[in-house]
């Protein structure tokens, strides 16, 4: 009797060590494939995109002292990278999850994919791209003094008889909302050709993007902070001299500063938006991890 009641313990024992192990594994395997439950939701994002600089020109550059500022009090993200050059082609992977088959920055472009404008809009959320120096609400114009809509990834769905955007989704800079609580649950900014450091020489066109970040964001930064409103700033590539690293920062309240050396690409930054959202995923983005450990801990209700 005592033999079989040993026996009956170490089975049972047994059993239980077999079940910790098995829980221990689905929570890893959860968290290796994006565990979103601890996700915060942002009642706003705004992201910036800006242009053509590497890692090191932006970070601890003295030409750039209002984004070093950010830096300070964001989420620095070490081993981000461009999807590709030129231009277009990692705009349209950041919002649409897709180079869309481009290698160049040829206009005008007309697609019927999912992109993540259209995933808020289905979901009875909203979404704005704003950029400066567009000549109209809508405008499908490729070009015009400094405004290029080869960094306007959403105009290429505006009207698509599939996953298509409003006009009304395709703004000029200066119907960005200066009252804050009423912004797009996303907004997309993209500066013009100087105020992107697209333009110009260095360090000319560094401190140009940062004294223009400074003047037309610092206030709805400084509101982010009592609110629950994210603010990402990116680039779109490299100046092809550091394999495609670029600067991406996360600056609000529910992040965690400090610098991460997740390799991220376009793709990450677009699936951890529709993960804070619960959006479908589109395209490359379905492969994506999220980016899940920058995040503070939320309480439980």
């Amino acid at each position: 009797m005592v033999r079989i009641q040993m026996q009956w313990k170490l089975i049972v024992g047994t059993i239980a060590a077999l079940l910790t192990v098995g829980i221990g594994a689905l929570s890893v395997t959860s968290t290796l494939g994006g565990n979103t439950s601890s996700l915060p939701r942002p009642d706003h994002i705004v992201m910036v995109i800006e242009e053509n600089h590497s890692y090191s020109q932006i970070i601890d550059s003295p030409n750039a002292p209002y984004i070093n500022q950010l830096a300070s009090q964001s989420a620095v993200f070490t081993q981000s990278f461009g999807i590709t050059h030129p231009s277009q082609p990692n705009y349209l992977a950041l919002f649409s999850g897709s180079m869309q088959r481009m290698t160049d920055n040829s206009c005008p472009l007309t697609f019927t994919t999912p992109n993540l404008g259209q995933a808020l809009l289905a979901t009875g959320l909203t979404f704005a791209g704003y950029s400066e120096d567009l000549p109209s609400v809508g405008s499908l114009i490729c070009s015009m003094g400094l405004y290029a809509r080869k960094h306007n990834p959403w105009v290429n769905w505006q009207g698509s008889v599939a996953n298509g955007l409003p006009a009304t989704a395709n703004l000029p800079m200066t119907s960005f909302p200066t009252e804050y609580s009423k912004l797009p649950t996303v907004s997309v900014i993209v500066p013009n050709q100087v105020n992107d450091m697209h333009n110009g020489k260095n360090p000319e066109a560094i401190q140009a993007g940062d004294r223009w970040l400074q003047e037309h964001l610092d206030s709805y930064v400084q509101w982010a902070t009592q609110h629950n409103s994210l603010l990402i700033v990116t680039w779109d590539e490299d100046n092809g001299k550091e394999n495609n690293r670029i600067v991406t920062l996360f600056i609000g309240p529910m992040v965690q500063t400090g610098h991460y050396e997740q390799r991220i690409t376009h793709y990450n930054v677009l699936r951890t938006i529709e993960d804070l959202y619960g959006l479908s995923h589109a395209g490359a983005s379905t492969d994506a991890a999220p980016i899940i450990q920058i995040w503070k801990p939320t309480s439980s209700p």
